[in-house]
């Protein structure tokens, strides 16, 4: 059950955390897609290249939430770095120097689980973001055709 109880706290915990990132990535592309008049080509590469650097920034917190939980529990064995713990799970590249105390054994997977869900999730908003600032860039372009068709 503590097993259950710590995954279920440090994952909500990195939900809020990646909610509230996702909340801003998208409202700053949204604004920065609808100011993008000159250099679209440029605003598009330099809006991606941000948000998925914020996001990485939002996963290497989601991995220090995790190694604070392993540290809090002692889940991972007194030697081992548990920000290096965190990460393998939390990536899933699974075990291999570093084997959690048999009591904590069930945080790993548990890690793992919210890793792909918050690197599912952000993939989903990696594409929105593209979609949305494509979509605004062939609608510019459009208004642009239709400015220049009225002035002739």
């Amino acid at each position: 059950m503590a097993q259950a109880l710590t995954g279920f706290m440090a994952s909500i915990v990195c939900i809020v955390i990646h909610a509230a990132v996702m909340t801003v990535v998208v409202r700053v592309a949204q604004l920065v897609s609808a100011k993008a008049a000159a250099w679209p080509s440029l605003v598009l590469i330099a809006t991606m290249v941000a948000t998925v650097s914020v996001l990485m920034i939002a996963h290497l917190l989601e991995v220090f939430v995790w190694a604070e939980a392993y540290a809090i529990v002692g889940a991972a064995p007194a030697e081992a770095d548990v920000l290096y713990f965190a990460f393998v799970n939390y990536t899933t590249l699974g075990y291999g120097d570093v084997i959690p105390v048999a009591r904590w054994r069930l945080l790993g997977p548990a890690t793992a689980m919210c890793g792909v869900l918050m690197f599912g999730w952000s993939t989903a908003v990696i594409f929105e973001v593209l979609r949305k600032a494509l979509a605004y860039r062939r609608s510019a372009a459009g208004g642009m055709r239709t400015e220049r068709h009225n002035q002739k």
